[in-house]
Protein backbone atom coordinates (compact mmCIF):
# COMPACT_ATOMS: atom_id res chain seq x y z
CA UNK A 1 0.00 0.00 0.00
CA UNK A 2 2.79 2.45 0.81
CA UNK A 3 4.64 1.60 -2.49
CA UNK A 4 1.12 2.21 -3.93
CA UNK A 5 0.72 5.40 -2.70
CA UNK A 6 4.54 6.73 -3.25
CA UNK A 7 3.68 5.81 -7.09
CA UNK A 8 0.58 7.71 -7.20
CA UNK A 9 1.89 10.86 -5.89
CA UNK A 10 4.80 10.75 -7.92
CA UNK A 11 3.53 9.98 -11.42
CA UNK A 12 0.19 11.52 -11.33
CA UNK A 13 1.10 14.89 -12.03
CA UNK A 14 3.37 13.67 -15.09
CA UNK A 15 0.34 10.99 -16.10
CA UNK A 16 -2.24 13.93 -16.30
CA UNK A 17 -0.04 15.86 -18.48
CA UNK A 18 0.46 12.52 -20.94
CA UNK A 19 -3.44 12.20 -21.22
CA UNK A 20 -4.36 15.77 -21.19
CA UNK A 21 -4.44 15.88 -25.15
CA UNK A 22 -6.62 13.06 -25.54
CA UNK A 23 -10.11 13.94 -25.42
CA UNK A 24 -11.71 10.66 -24.57
CA UNK A 25 -9.72 9.81 -21.74
CA UNK A 26 -11.15 9.97 -18.35
CA UNK A 27 -10.46 13.43 -16.86
CA UNK A 28 -9.91 11.73 -13.08
CA UNK A 29 -6.83 9.27 -12.80
CA UNK A 30 -9.51 6.92 -10.87
CA UNK A 31 -11.28 6.03 -13.73
CA UNK A 32 -8.35 5.11 -16.08
CA UNK A 33 -8.21 1.90 -17.37
CA UNK A 34 -4.45 1.43 -16.05
CA UNK A 35 -2.01 3.59 -14.16
CA UNK A 36 0.09 4.54 -17.03
CA UNK A 37 -3.28 5.88 -19.07
CA UNK A 38 -2.73 5.87 -22.66
CA UNK A 39 0.98 6.99 -23.27
CA UNK A 40 0.08 10.01 -24.82
CA UNK A 41 -2.02 7.99 -27.56
CA UNK A 42 1.18 5.91 -28.42
CA UNK A 43 -0.70 2.79 -26.33
CA UNK A 44 -4.21 3.14 -28.41
CA UNK A 45 -1.60 3.64 -31.88
CA UNK A 46 0.20 0.44 -30.70
CA UNK A 47 -3.20 -1.34 -30.35
CA UNK A 48 -4.50 -0.37 -33.69
CA UNK A 49 -1.21 -1.70 -35.42
CA UNK A 50 -1.80 -5.41 -33.54
CA UNK A 51 0.64 -4.71 -30.24
CA UNK A 52 -0.65 -4.44 -26.80
CA UNK A 53 0.99 -4.42 -23.46
CA UNK A 54 -0.45 -6.06 -20.26
CA UNK A 55 1.78 -4.56 -17.53
CA UNK A 56 0.51 -5.72 -13.80
CA UNK A 57 2.25 -5.92 -10.70
CA UNK A 58 1.37 -7.80 -7.68
CA UNK A 59 2.63 -7.67 -4.13
CA UNK A 60 1.37 -9.41 -0.89
CA UNK A 61 2.68 -9.71 2.45
CA UNK A 62 1.78 -13.07 3.96
CA UNK A 63 1.87 -13.64 7.88
CA UNK A 64 1.94 -16.88 9.65
CA UNK A 65 0.86 -16.03 12.94
CA UNK A 66 0.22 -19.33 14.17
CA UNK A 67 1.13 -23.21 13.25
CA UNK A 68 3.31 -24.45 10.33
CA UNK A 69 6.49 -24.96 10.55
CA UNK A 70 7.39 -21.67 11.71
CA UNK A 71 5.86 -18.55 12.16
CA UNK A 72 6.92 -15.10 10.53
CA UNK A 73 6.05 -12.69 7.68
CA UNK A 74 6.86 -12.67 3.79
CA UNK A 75 6.72 -10.31 1.18
CA UNK A 76 6.42 -11.64 -2.31
CA UNK A 77 6.12 -9.33 -5.78
CA UNK A 78 5.24 -11.02 -9.15
CA UNK A 79 5.71 -8.05 -12.10
CA UNK A 80 3.66 -9.55 -15.25
CA UNK A 81 4.68 -8.25 -18.42
CA UNK A 82 2.82 -9.74 -21.55
CA UNK A 83 3.03 -8.50 -25.05
CA UNK A 84 0.01 -9.91 -27.57
CA UNK A 85 0.71 -9.35 -31.49
CA UNK A 86 -2.15 -9.57 -33.68
CA UNK A 87 -0.12 -10.55 -36.88
CA UNK A 88 -3.29 -9.78 -38.98
CA UNK A 89 -3.05 -6.38 -38.36
CA UNK A 90 0.64 -6.33 -37.82
CA UNK A 91 2.05 -8.07 -41.36
CA UNK A 92 -1.62 -9.48 -42.77
CA UNK A 93 -1.09 -13.08 -41.51
CA UNK A 94 -4.84 -13.21 -41.09
CA UNK A 95 -6.43 -15.54 -38.14
CA UNK A 96 -2.97 -15.37 -36.36
CA UNK A 97 -1.39 -14.17 -32.45
CA UNK A 98 1.30 -14.41 -30.72
CA UNK A 99 1.83 -13.41 -26.92
CA UNK A 100 5.18 -13.61 -24.43
CA UNK A 101 4.84 -13.81 -20.66
CA UNK A 102 7.94 -12.68 -18.62
CA UNK A 103 7.73 -12.66 -15.13
CA UNK A 104 10.44 -10.41 -12.78
CA UNK A 105 9.73 -12.15 -8.82
CA UNK A 106 11.41 -10.71 -6.36
CA UNK A 107 10.87 -11.14 -2.60
CA UNK A 108 12.54 -10.63 0.95
CA UNK A 109 15.30 -12.84 2.03
CA UNK A 110 14.62 -15.58 0.02
CA UNK A 111 11.50 -16.23 2.17
CA UNK A 112 8.18 -17.44 1.14
CA UNK A 113 5.07 -18.96 2.95
CA UNK A 114 4.74 -22.41 1.44
CA UNK A 115 8.12 -22.94 3.01
CA UNK A 116 6.74 -21.34 6.68
CA UNK A 117 3.43 -23.29 6.64
CA UNK A 118 4.87 -26.65 5.03
CA UNK A 119 1.71 -27.32 3.01
CA UNK A 120 1.22 -29.42 -0.04
CA UNK A 121 -1.02 -26.06 -1.20
CA UNK A 122 0.87 -23.27 -1.67
CA UNK A 123 -0.80 -20.14 0.07
CA UNK A 124 0.77 -18.19 -2.56
CA UNK A 125 -0.40 -18.45 -6.54
CA UNK A 126 2.88 -15.63 -7.38
CA UNK A 127 5.17 -18.13 -4.90
CA UNK A 128 8.01 -18.49 -7.00
CA UNK A 129 11.99 -18.70 -6.98
CA UNK A 130 13.09 -14.66 -7.11
CA UNK A 131 14.72 -14.64 -10.72
CA UNK A 132 13.64 -12.65 -13.59
CA UNK A 133 12.23 -16.12 -16.33
CA UNK A 134 10.15 -16.28 -19.70
CA UNK A 135 7.19 -17.68 -18.85
CA UNK A 136 5.05 -18.88 -21.79
CA UNK A 137 5.42 -17.92 -25.37
CA UNK A 138 3.53 -19.12 -28.24
CA UNK A 139 1.84 -18.65 -31.72
CA UNK A 140 -1.45 -19.29 -32.42
CA UNK A 141 -3.38 -19.94 -36.03
CA UNK A 142 -6.93 -20.37 -36.81
CA UNK A 143 -7.67 -23.67 -38.54
CA UNK A 144 -11.78 -22.64 -39.15
CA UNK A 145 -13.81 -20.01 -37.26
CA UNK A 146 -14.54 -22.39 -34.50
CA UNK A 147 -10.90 -24.29 -34.39
CA UNK A 148 -7.54 -23.29 -33.30
CA UNK A 149 -3.53 -24.81 -33.05
CA UNK A 150 -1.42 -23.77 -30.58
CA UNK A 151 2.51 -24.23 -29.98
CA UNK A 152 4.88 -22.81 -28.63
CA UNK A 153 6.13 -22.69 -24.51
CA UNK A 154 2.61 -23.27 -23.03
CA UNK A 155 1.43 -23.93 -19.42
CA UNK A 156 -1.36 -26.42 -18.63
CA UNK A 157 -2.48 -24.37 -16.05
CA UNK A 158 -3.86 -22.01 -18.22
CA UNK A 159 -6.08 -23.89 -20.34
CA UNK A 160 -7.44 -27.01 -18.15
CA UNK A 161 -9.30 -27.88 -14.78
CA UNK A 162 -10.31 -23.91 -14.40
CA UNK A 163 -13.49 -23.49 -12.23
CA UNK A 164 -14.11 -19.21 -13.12
CA UNK A 165 -15.38 -18.47 -9.55
CA UNK A 166 -12.39 -19.88 -7.99
CA UNK A 167 -9.46 -18.00 -10.23
CA UNK A 168 -9.73 -15.08 -7.48
CA UNK A 169 -8.51 -16.99 -4.48
CA UNK A 170 -4.72 -16.65 -3.41
CA UNK A 171 -3.93 -20.07 -2.74
CA UNK A 172 -2.81 -22.12 -5.58
CA UNK A 173 -4.34 -25.40 -5.37
CA UNK A 174 -7.77 -23.45 -6.26
CA UNK A 175 -5.78 -22.58 -9.69
CA UNK A 176 -3.36 -25.66 -10.62
CA UNK A 177 -4.87 -28.04 -7.71
CA UNK A 178 -2.14 -29.59 -5.32
CA UNK A 179 -2.63 -32.87 -6.33
CA UNK A 180 -1.41 -31.94 -9.68
CA UNK A 181 1.57 -29.97 -8.11
CA UNK A 182 2.47 -33.02 -6.06
CA UNK A 183 2.03 -36.26 -8.39
CA UNK A 184 3.60 -35.06 -11.68
CA UNK A 185 7.41 -34.36 -12.85
CA UNK A 186 8.71 -30.87 -11.17
CA UNK A 187 5.38 -29.85 -10.53
CA UNK A 188 3.63 -30.19 -14.10
CA UNK A 189 3.56 -27.58 -16.89
CA UNK A 190 2.19 -24.86 -14.53
CA UNK A 191 3.25 -21.49 -13.50
CA UNK A 192 5.99 -20.56 -12.86
CA UNK A 193 7.38 -23.57 -15.04
CA UNK A 194 6.04 -23.78 -18.47
CA UNK A 195 7.41 -26.24 -21.57
CA UNK A 196 6.86 -26.74 -25.22
CA UNK A 197 3.94 -28.19 -26.53
CA UNK A 198 1.07 -27.92 -28.57
CA UNK A 199 -2.92 -27.05 -28.13
CA UNK A 200 -5.68 -28.19 -30.11
CA UNK A 201 -9.16 -26.19 -29.86
CA UNK A 202 -12.38 -26.23 -30.83
CA UNK A 203 -15.83 -24.14 -29.63
CA UNK A 204 -18.98 -23.51 -30.32
CA UNK A 205 -21.77 -21.78 -29.02
CA UNK A 206 -22.30 -23.59 -25.70
CA UNK A 207 -19.73 -26.78 -26.36
CA UNK A 208 -15.96 -26.70 -26.60
CA UNK A 209 -12.78 -29.13 -26.68
CA UNK A 210 -9.41 -28.57 -25.93
CA UNK A 211 -6.85 -31.24 -26.25
CA UNK A 212 -2.95 -30.68 -25.61
CA UNK A 213 0.78 -32.65 -25.31
CA UNK A 214 3.11 -31.13 -22.98
CA UNK A 215 7.07 -31.98 -22.68
CA UNK A 216 6.82 -34.29 -20.19
CA UNK A 217 9.10 -32.47 -17.22
CA UNK A 218 9.42 -28.78 -17.48
CA UNK A 219 12.66 -28.46 -15.80
CA UNK A 220 14.23 -31.54 -17.56
CA UNK A 221 14.58 -35.47 -16.41
CA UNK A 222 18.09 -34.57 -15.07
CA UNK A 223 16.89 -32.13 -12.33
CA UNK A 224 17.58 -33.32 -8.96
CA UNK A 225 17.00 -30.20 -6.95
CA UNK A 226 14.51 -27.27 -6.85
CA UNK A 227 12.81 -27.72 -10.24
CA UNK A 228 12.94 -23.48 -10.81
CA UNK A 229 16.56 -23.62 -10.12
CA UNK A 230 17.57 -25.85 -12.54
CA UNK A 231 14.93 -23.84 -15.08
CA UNK A 232 16.10 -20.85 -13.65
CA UNK A 233 15.27 -17.92 -16.78
CA UNK A 234 12.47 -20.17 -18.76
CA UNK A 235 14.67 -21.07 -21.39
CA UNK A 236 15.98 -24.54 -20.47
CA UNK A 237 13.13 -25.57 -23.80
CA UNK A 238 12.84 -29.37 -21.65
CA UNK A 239 11.92 -32.09 -24.36
CA UNK A 240 12.66 -35.22 -21.58
CA UNK A 241 10.95 -36.67 -19.61
CA UNK A 242 8.30 -38.37 -21.79
CA UNK A 243 4.66 -36.48 -23.02
CA UNK A 244 1.77 -35.05 -20.95
CA UNK A 245 -1.29 -35.10 -22.97
CA UNK A 246 -4.82 -33.46 -21.90
CA UNK A 247 -8.18 -33.50 -23.23
CA UNK A 248 -11.25 -31.79 -21.89
CA UNK A 249 -14.61 -31.05 -23.35
CA UNK A 250 -16.96 -28.38 -21.69
CA UNK A 251 -20.04 -27.10 -22.15
CA UNK A 252 -21.08 -23.33 -20.77
CA UNK A 253 -24.23 -20.93 -21.05
CA UNK A 254 -25.05 -17.24 -20.33
CA UNK A 255 -21.02 -16.74 -19.67
CA UNK A 256 -21.17 -12.82 -21.76
CA UNK A 257 -22.39 -10.18 -18.91
CA UNK A 258 -25.05 -9.54 -21.26
CA UNK A 259 -26.58 -12.73 -21.50
CA UNK A 260 -29.69 -12.58 -19.46
CA UNK A 261 -29.17 -16.36 -18.01
CA UNK A 262 -27.51 -17.66 -15.06
CA UNK A 263 -23.97 -18.27 -15.93
CA UNK A 264 -22.81 -21.98 -15.66
CA UNK A 265 -19.86 -23.68 -16.81
CA UNK A 266 -18.66 -27.61 -17.06
CA UNK A 267 -16.31 -30.07 -17.58
CA UNK A 268 -15.31 -33.46 -17.81
CA UNK A 269 -11.33 -34.45 -18.79
CA UNK A 270 -8.20 -36.09 -17.62
CA UNK A 271 -4.69 -36.47 -18.48
CA UNK A 272 -1.78 -39.26 -19.12
CA UNK A 273 1.89 -39.33 -18.96
CA UNK A 274 4.06 -41.44 -20.98
CA UNK A 275 7.21 -41.57 -18.05
CA UNK A 276 8.14 -43.95 -15.72
CA UNK A 277 6.78 -43.83 -12.14
CA UNK A 278 7.77 -45.87 -8.98
CA UNK A 279 5.48 -47.98 -7.33
CA UNK A 280 4.56 -47.11 -3.14
CA UNK A 281 5.37 -48.58 -1.07
CA UNK A 282 6.82 -51.47 -2.90
CA UNK A 283 10.37 -51.92 -4.56
CA UNK A 284 12.38 -54.91 -5.77
CA UNK A 285 15.37 -55.98 -2.93
CA UNK A 286 18.77 -57.39 -4.00
CA UNK A 287 16.80 -61.02 -4.81
CA UNK A 288 14.83 -59.20 -6.85
CA UNK A 289 11.78 -59.95 -4.93
CA UNK A 290 8.83 -57.32 -4.04
CA UNK A 291 9.26 -55.80 -0.30
CA UNK A 292 8.73 -51.92 1.61
CA UNK A 293 10.50 -49.28 0.30
CA UNK A 294 11.57 -48.82 3.66
CA UNK A 295 13.65 -51.52 3.82
CA UNK A 296 17.20 -50.97 2.82
CA UNK A 297 18.76 -51.31 0.06
CA UNK A 298 16.24 -51.34 -2.44
CA UNK A 299 15.48 -50.23 -5.56
CA UNK A 300 11.74 -49.32 -6.81
CA UNK A 301 9.57 -50.95 -8.65
CA UNK A 302 8.53 -48.63 -11.87
CA UNK A 303 4.98 -48.34 -13.49
CA UNK A 304 4.89 -47.09 -17.04
CA UNK A 305 2.55 -44.39 -17.04
CA UNK A 306 0.48 -42.34 -15.31
CA UNK A 307 -3.61 -40.97 -15.55
CA UNK A 308 -5.80 -38.43 -13.93
CA UNK A 309 -9.85 -37.93 -14.77
CA UNK A 310 -11.71 -34.87 -13.21
CA UNK A 311 -14.28 -33.16 -13.33
CA UNK A 312 -15.46 -29.08 -12.74
CA UNK A 313 -18.93 -27.36 -12.27
CA UNK A 314 -19.53 -23.92 -11.91
CA UNK A 315 -22.88 -22.47 -11.57
CA UNK A 316 -24.22 -19.36 -10.85
CA UNK A 317 -27.71 -19.19 -8.71
CA UNK A 318 -28.34 -16.04 -8.29
CA UNK A 319 -28.15 -12.74 -10.34
CA UNK A 320 -28.82 -9.01 -10.36
CA UNK A 321 -27.70 -6.60 -12.86
CA UNK A 322 -23.55 -6.92 -11.75
CA UNK A 323 -24.35 -8.70 -8.86
CA UNK A 324 -23.99 -12.47 -8.55
CA UNK A 325 -23.45 -16.10 -6.63
CA UNK A 326 -22.24 -18.73 -7.80
CA UNK A 327 -20.95 -21.99 -6.57
CA UNK A 328 -17.86 -24.40 -7.64
CA UNK A 329 -17.07 -27.89 -7.27
CA UNK A 330 -13.90 -29.55 -8.83
CA UNK A 331 -12.75 -33.70 -8.02
CA UNK A 332 -9.55 -35.35 -9.49
CA UNK A 333 -8.45 -38.88 -8.73
CA UNK A 334 -5.60 -40.50 -9.82
CA UNK A 335 -3.77 -44.26 -8.71
CA UNK A 336 -2.95 -44.97 -5.65
CA UNK A 337 0.28 -46.76 -6.42
CA UNK A 338 2.14 -44.27 -8.22
CA UNK A 339 1.14 -41.01 -6.05
CA UNK A 340 1.39 -39.16 -3.24
CA UNK A 341 -2.03 -37.37 -3.47
CA UNK A 342 -4.53 -40.35 -4.66
CA UNK A 343 -7.85 -37.69 -5.26
CA UNK A 344 -8.82 -34.04 -4.45
CA UNK A 345 -11.94 -32.35 -4.09
CA UNK A 346 -12.19 -28.50 -3.78
CA UNK A 347 -15.28 -26.12 -3.99
CA UNK A 348 -16.98 -23.26 -2.63
CA UNK A 349 -19.32 -19.69 -3.77
CA UNK A 350 -17.89 -16.26 -4.83
CA UNK A 351 -20.47 -13.42 -4.67
CA UNK A 352 -19.92 -10.36 -7.27
CA UNK A 353 -21.01 -6.84 -5.31
CA UNK A 354 -21.41 -8.19 -1.85
CA UNK A 355 -22.68 -4.96 -1.35
CA UNK A 356 -24.93 -2.87 -3.33
CA UNK A 357 -22.26 0.04 -2.44
CA UNK A 358 -19.64 -2.08 -3.88
CA UNK A 359 -20.62 -3.53 -6.93
CA UNK A 360 -17.40 -4.32 -7.96
CA UNK A 361 -15.69 -6.13 -5.30
CA UNK A 362 -16.34 -9.86 -4.69
CA UNK A 363 -16.18 -12.25 -1.45
CA UNK A 364 -14.89 -15.76 -2.17
CA UNK A 365 -14.74 -19.29 0.06
CA UNK A 366 -13.03 -22.03 -1.39
CA UNK A 367 -12.27 -25.40 0.99
CA UNK A 368 -9.92 -28.09 -0.74
CA UNK A 369 -9.37 -30.98 0.37
CA UNK A 370 -6.24 -33.14 -0.79
CA UNK A 371 -6.23 -36.95 -0.34
CA UNK A 372 -2.23 -38.61 1.04
CA UNK A 373 -2.84 -42.03 -1.13
CA UNK A 374 -3.16 -45.31 1.04
CA UNK A 375 -0.03 -46.87 -0.86
CA UNK A 376 2.18 -43.89 0.88
CA UNK A 377 0.45 -43.92 4.09
CA UNK A 378 1.60 -47.80 3.99
CA UNK A 379 4.69 -46.84 3.17
CA UNK A 380 4.52 -44.00 6.37
CA UNK A 381 3.91 -47.11 8.73
CA UNK A 382 5.98 -49.35 7.42
CA UNK A 383 9.17 -47.00 8.23
CA UNK A 384 7.99 -46.40 11.79
CA UNK A 385 7.61 -50.38 12.03
CA UNK A 386 11.34 -50.64 10.62
CA UNK A 387 12.38 -48.58 13.68
CA UNK A 388 11.93 -44.88 12.20
CA UNK A 389 10.29 -42.26 13.54
CA UNK A 390 7.49 -39.60 12.31
CA UNK A 391 3.47 -39.03 11.75
CA UNK A 392 1.82 -41.39 9.60
CA UNK A 393 0.09 -38.81 6.82
CA UNK A 394 -3.29 -38.68 5.78
CA UNK A 395 -4.70 -35.39 4.02
CA UNK A 396 -4.81 -31.80 3.96
CA UNK A 397 -7.72 -29.21 4.26
CA UNK A 398 -7.48 -26.05 3.21
CA UNK A 399 -10.23 -23.16 4.13
CA UNK A 400 -9.45 -19.38 2.33
CA UNK A 401 -11.82 -16.12 2.58
CA UNK A 402 -10.61 -14.16 0.39
CA UNK A 403 -12.27 -10.41 -0.47
CA UNK A 404 -11.04 -8.09 -3.95
CA UNK A 405 -12.07 -4.61 -3.28
CA UNK A 406 -11.89 -2.58 -6.75
CA UNK A 407 -10.09 0.65 -5.78
CA UNK A 408 -10.02 1.78 -9.13
CA UNK A 409 -10.18 0.23 -12.48
CA UNK A 410 -6.32 -0.52 -12.23
CA UNK A 411 -5.88 -1.05 -8.40
CA UNK A 412 -7.65 -3.42 -6.29
CA UNK A 413 -7.04 -5.02 -2.66
CA UNK A 414 -7.35 -8.39 -1.47
CA UNK A 415 -7.20 -9.11 2.42
CA UNK A 416 -7.32 -12.42 2.71
CA UNK A 417 -7.30 -15.29 5.46
CA UNK A 418 -6.60 -19.16 5.34
CA UNK A 419 -6.55 -21.57 8.15
CA UNK A 420 -4.78 -25.17 6.76
CA UNK A 421 -5.13 -28.30 8.49
CA UNK A 422 -2.50 -30.98 8.57
CA UNK A 423 0.13 -29.23 6.18
CA UNK A 424 1.86 -31.62 3.86
CA UNK A 425 -1.05 -33.84 4.63
CA UNK A 426 0.26 -34.53 8.40
CA UNK A 427 3.99 -34.74 7.29
CA UNK A 428 6.64 -34.33 9.75
CA UNK A 429 7.83 -31.31 11.82
CA UNK A 430 11.15 -30.01 11.51
CA UNK A 431 11.23 -28.94 14.96
CA UNK A 432 10.06 -32.48 16.56
CA UNK A 433 10.01 -35.38 13.65
CA UNK A 434 7.89 -37.28 15.43
CA UNK A 435 5.03 -34.81 15.24
CA UNK A 436 2.46 -33.52 12.67
CA UNK A 437 2.72 -30.18 11.39
CA UNK A 438 0.62 -27.61 13.81
CA UNK A 439 -2.16 -26.23 11.81
CA UNK A 440 -1.11 -23.18 10.41
CA UNK A 441 -3.32 -19.74 10.17
CA UNK A 442 -2.32 -17.70 7.62
CA UNK A 443 -3.73 -14.02 6.90
CA UNK A 444 -2.58 -11.63 3.85
CA UNK A 445 -3.17 -8.64 1.91
CA UNK A 446 -2.60 -8.42 -1.62
CA UNK A 447 -2.01 -5.28 -3.69
CA UNK A 448 -2.56 -5.53 -7.70
CA UNK A 449 -1.92 -2.93 -9.87
CA UNK A 450 -2.70 -2.52 -14.12
CA UNK A 451 0.36 0.13 -15.65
Amino acid sequence: MLFSSMALVALRPVLAHADAASSSAPQSIWEWGTLTGDWGGHRTALKKKGIEFTINYIGEIMNVVSGGRRRGTTYEGQLNVTVDVDLAKLIGWNGTRAQAIIYQLHDVDDRDVEDNVGSLADPSDIDALATTRLFTAWLEHDLNKSSSLRIGQLAADSDFIIAPTSVVLMNSTFGWPALNMADLPSGGPAYPLATPGARLSWKDKHWSFLTAIYSGNPAGSHCMTNPQACDRYGLTFSFSGGALIFAEAGYSANAADHDAGLAATYKLGGWYHTAEFPQLPFGLNGADDQAFLAATPISPHMHRGNWGIYAVADQALWRSGSRALSVFLRGQVVPADRNLVSWQVDGGFGIKGPFKSRSKDTLTVGLAYSRVSNDAIALDRERVAAGGTGPTRSGELVLEVNYVAQISPWWSLQPDFQYIVRPGGGAANPANPSESIPNATVIGLRSTIKF
